[in-house]
């Protein structure tokens, strides 16, 4: 934020031609959307974002209720979801000098989707519990009550068991239909842009869950009774797409997928048989795979733009499997970049110390024996990376700690070719619009300045935080080794 006298920046200042950064779409790598045919979609958390906290709530407190109905000691219904405390795919935050070997995964989950947000907070709640619990004695591998031993793993097991209960049981989906005003977020600019993306391609929506949930959840999104206000007219919800697929259980979905059965949109029931007819319109599909999809349609890999929030089941897969174009909705990034904003003193401050350390090497070579202290330094480091994390949150921020990148935020460089918080901002592009992803710098092209040959002066340098930071530019978040022309040619990913 500048003061109050500073000037906003000049019609030559690259930062004048950038759009809002809560409208922004970020690259990753370059796409040109005019060359996109195909535009698929995931449904929750994707075209239908739940209300935070509430809809987390909800979750953790069916989650309680299930441990206490298998035995669980029913004082843990006590505990109240804290929506500072968990973050998705958090690995590097604790482990920040470990390299993690393949056969230590087993000791690790990571936390790909929003909803395993409710499970990671069960899990702290009960490792707080028997912690604190008289009755319980501690080990180190779990808690011990007479002959019972409650093995950290166990627990574990029991949360996921426990999550998967209330999502494939139905009771999570049943009380969010409930009430879909307190749980879901009804956007109008949703049918706005649908409407917009049919008109120049074909759209189609890919979701795990079955068709009378989808039906409900879309149903109430794509319910215009205030469509003029919109700009579209009232009509259903499956007219917006060219395919719909429900039951597609990703990411099998991507590999050998499943069999391919029509849904009777009357009843809600599968009809019999695999299903070998050709596309119908606003027809309903259940299982199948990623191949089907792309033979009913008639495209395939590049021309294919797929959105979804899950950066394995989505983003990854699709990219690999398929060599679709990939879009990563990303929540979270609201928040993020509010704190990226507000909180710019401590990133200056942590650049200021590398810049200290450097100086205190400057002038030292192989020959020297003096050793510059630096433990300081490295407290002061350390003090300013956690006063950064905790500024978003209980486990910090999602992309980095302190100058170190987090796993989601390497996936997301790697898999995603654009991402935002939200699809939605597509509104406010062109579908004839490049976005071009700028050129990815080396560490000795970001740190070494330009000679300029006819005045034998060295021009502006990079500062050295970009090379451990990137580029801070809204517009772009990361740029992987395999951005470089203004299209992607090949991943070079098996």
């Amino acid at each position: 934020m500048g003061s109050e006298g500073e000037r906003g920046p000049g019609p030559g200042d690259p930062r004048a031609l950038r759009r809002d950064c809560l409208h922004r779409i970020f690259v990753n790598r370059s796409l040109a959307l005019e060359k996109i045919k195909c535009f698929g979609f995931d449904m929750d958390y994707t075209l239908a974002m739940y209300k935070s906290p509430a809809y987390e709530e909800l979750a953790f407190a069916l989650l309680l209720q299930h441990l206490v109905s298998i035995g669980y000691p029913p004082e843990i219904l006590a505990y109240k979801y804290d929506p500072t405390f968990p973050t998705r795919a958090e690995i590097l935050h604790y482990y920040p000098n470990k390299f993690i070997q393949r056969d230590d995964m087993k000791r690790f989950h990571i936390l790909n989707t929003l909803f395993n947000l409710t499970e990671a907070h069960l899990y702290a709640c009960l490792v707080d519990f028997f912690t604190n619990c008289s009755r319980y004695t501690n080990c180190d591998t779990g808690y011990k009550h007479g002959n019972l031993f409650m093995s950290f793993r166990s627990m574990f097991q029991d949360v996921r068991e426990a999550m998967d209960h209330v999502h494939l049981l139905g009771c999570l989906k049943e009380k969010t239909l409930e009430n879909l005003e307190k749980y879901v977020v009804k956007d109008p600019r949703v049918p706005l842009l649908l409407s917009r993306m049919k008109e120049v391609g074909k759209v189609f929506l890919a979701t795990n869950s079955d068709y009378n949930y989808t039906d409900a959840i879309m149903s109430y999104l794509f319910d215009s009774s205030d469509g003029d206000k919109a700009g579209t007219a009232q009509r259903p919800w499956r007219s917006y797409f060219d395919l719909i697929v429900v039951d597609t259980r990703k990411p099998l979905f991507f590999a050998e997928g499943t069999v391919l059965r029509q849904v009777n949109t009357d009843t809600g029931k599968l009809r019999i048989g695999t299903y070998t007819g050709p596309l119908q319109h606003c027809a309903v599909y259940s299982g199948g795979s990623s191949d089907i999809v792309c033979d009913l349609l008639g495209v395939k890999g590049k021309e294919i733009l797929y959105m979804g929030d899950h950066i394995f089941g989505d983003i990854l897969k699709s990219k690999k499997r398929q060599g679709w174009r990939t879009f990563l909705v990303v929540p979270e990034l609201a928040r993020e970049l509010q704190v990226w904003t507000e909180k710019s003193e401590l990133f200056e401050e942590l650049r200021s110390l590398d810049l200290l350390l450097a100086e205190l090497y400057q002038h030292l070579d192989s020959g020297s024996s003096e050793r510059p202290d630096i433990s300081s330094i490295k407290r002061r480091i350390q003090k300013v990376t956690h006063e950064m994390d905790m500024c978003y949150g209980k486990m910090g921020s999602l992309f980095r700690c302190g100058s170190r990148q987090t796993l989601f935020a390497s996936q997301l460089m790697r898999y995603a070719d654009l991402y935002a918080a939200s699809f939605i901002n597509f509104l406010y592009y062109p579908f004839s619009y490049l976005f071009r992803a700028p050129p990815a710098l080396m560490a000795h092209e970001s740190t070494v300045e330009h000679s300029r040959g006819d005045a034998g002066e060295a021009g502006a340098a990079l500062a050295p935080w970009l090379a451990w930071h990137g580029p801070p530019s809204p517009q772009v978040g990361a740029v992987p080794e395999d951005s470089s022309g203004e299209e992607e040619d090949d991943d070079g990913e098996a």
